[in-house]
């Protein structure tokens, strides 16, 4: 069964840093893009970053670059989302899925987790 599974939210005060992490069961992460999306209430959901099956390349949204560095461990089979200097706009439910910025009805999703920057 193929699943998807973050964990790593939590409440942050602006300017700390999360890590999240997307485990994947019942296939290979590095045979597929992964990207990390999120949604704030009544907002759209967005791509945040994504990274390449084919050479690793990484990919990040304007307004997380250079604060965001997404990353693969073949070795768990696993995709993490490091986040720095966060800001109250970064709160959201953060998702993982088999998709890079755009995706479609076939993808897979996790469930979410909720990322709070505030003081």
């Amino acid at each position: 069964q193929v699943q998807l599974v973050e964990s790593g939210g939590g409440l942050v005060q602006p300017g700390g840093s999360l890590r999240l992490s997307c485990a994947a069961s019942g296939f290979t992460l590095d045979a597929y893009e992964i990207g990390w999306f999120r949604q704030a209430p009544g907002k759209e959901r967005e791509g945040v970053s994504c990274i390449s099956s084919s050479d690793g390349s990484t990919y990040y949204a304007d307004s997380v670059k250079g604060r965001f560095t997404i990353s693969r461990d073949n070795a768990k089979n696993t995709v993490y989302l490091q986040m720095n200097s966060l800001k109250p706009e970064d709160t959201a439910v953060y998702y993982c899925a088999t998709a890079c910025f755009q995706f479609s009805p076939g993808d897979y999703w996790g469930q979410g987790t909720q990322v709070t920057v505030s003081s």
